[in-house]
């Protein structure tokens, strides 16, 4: 692979994946811009303080970044738990696709390419494309941020938003791969599975614990290192792929063949942007869930995180609108009927219709796996 004084930009570049794409370029010699909030230990590459959550701080790095720019690694990302809902989407999301429309379709020429690290948790992006349909629409930054307030209140709980914002740009990654791809210009995504970077903790939380994080790492049974996932981004974004555009390349050591040959449940295959989760009972729940596993050392959670017993399980609409009518003071769940939410409340916990979310949202986690599958009476 040749990346020989290539101009790289590398959102993220201060830790985990992006931190490994960085130091593996380097080593090609190439030419690297590495955008970050925390400084960038790398000797030999240019290191530009960037926060992706505001519009200005980026336009200052891409006024210091070269006019011309041959590989894109979209790589920051943060998981929702020690961010609220609007600064996960928006570093998640919103920042790649303003950087692209705003920089990276005037900058790039014919060779160049894009790859976008998404998630796992961006699977079925297609199946639920409605859901996020307001930010594939939006033009602009502000459009954008104002789409965003019409899907959630400032204090909704950010871990919602990641699969929600990861869904959106596997969308955005496949439509840029037709737009760009008529200029000559590659588009890809990277799908990780559950990684050791800085963020395991984190996602060990809104998992519901260590082996609920590990159950999604196929037949290696570990966490993947982030050299791991940094080697097959660095390839996509290579000469050596240059006939590979519009891929979503899913990196789990075949945890999603077990889930296609029926020898494991895809826990994926939810709605994630419902404005049910915007109601007060469910908000509750879910800082519940994150209290609970914070102490999972000295419990076992089995029980504790989300249990399923009989007030779960036979929980009704009318008695979540009173719990919600109680802690609710916002709007952003008008026009939920009681049948709405009766229709996406798990009851009864069964194999047929057993969790809630995603892989890096609330991975395969039984203990909370009583409260809702939306959809699940509901035809797409």
């Amino acid at each position: 692979m040749n990346y020989k004084d290539k101009i790289c930009v590398i959102t993220g570049a201060a830790s985990g994946i992006g931190y490994a794409t960085t130091k593996l370029l380097k080593e090609m010699e190439a030419k690297i811009y590495a955008l970050d909030v925390n400084k960038v230990d790398i000797e030999g590459i240019e290191f530009i303080e960037t926060n992706l959550n505001n519009k200005e701080s980026i336009d200052k790095a891409f006024n210091i970044i070269p006019k011309h720019i041959d590989c894109f690694f979209g790589v920051a990302g943060v998981s929702g738990v020690k961010t609220n809902y609007y600064d996960t989407f928006t570093i998640n999301y919103i920042s790649n696709k303003y950087i692209t429309e705003t920089y990276l379709k005037n900058r790039m020429s014919i060779g160049g390419a894009i790859t976008y690290v998404t998630s796992v948790a961006g699977s079925y992006w297609d199946k639920y494309a409605k859901e996020y349909l307001a930010f594939t629409k939006a033009k602009t930054w502000e459009e954008m941020q104002e789409a965003l307030h019409n899907q959630a209140n400032p204090d909704t709980i950010g871990m919602m938003a990641y699969p929600l914002s990861k869904r959106a740009m596997n969308h955005y990654a496949s439509e840029m791969a037709i737009t760009l791809g008529e200029k000559g210009i590659r588009v890809n995504a990277l799908l990780p599975a559950s990684t050791a970077t800085g963020m395991k903790e984190e996602f060990e939380r809104a998992a519901g614990g260590e082996d609920a994080l590990l159950s999604q790492t196929g037949i290696a049974r570990r966490l993947a290192n982030s050299e791991e996932m940094a080697k097959p981004l660095i390839f996509l974004n290579s000469d050596w792929a240059s006939y590979i555009s519009g891929t979503m390349l899913t990196v789990d050591y075949g945890n999603d063949a077990l889930i296609k040959l029926g020898m494991k449940k895809d826990r994926l295959d939810v709605k994630v942007g419902s404005k049910i989760y915007n109601m007060g009972f469910f908000q509750n729940m879910l800082k519940k869930q994150l209290e609970e596993v914070e102490v999972k050392e000295e419990k076992d959670l089995t029980e504790e995180v989300m249990p399923y017993n009989e007030e779960i399980s036979t929980v009704t609409a009318e008695e979540i609108f009173i719990e919600n009518d109680k802690n609710d003071t916002t709007n952003l769940d008008e026009g939920l009927s009681r049948e709405d939410v009766q229709n996406d409340i798990l009851i009864p916990y069964n194999d047929e219709i057993s969790t809630v979310v995603d892989e890096d949202l609330m991975p395969y986690n039984d203990s909370i796996s009583t409260i809702m599958k939306e959809g699940t009476n509901e035809a797409n």
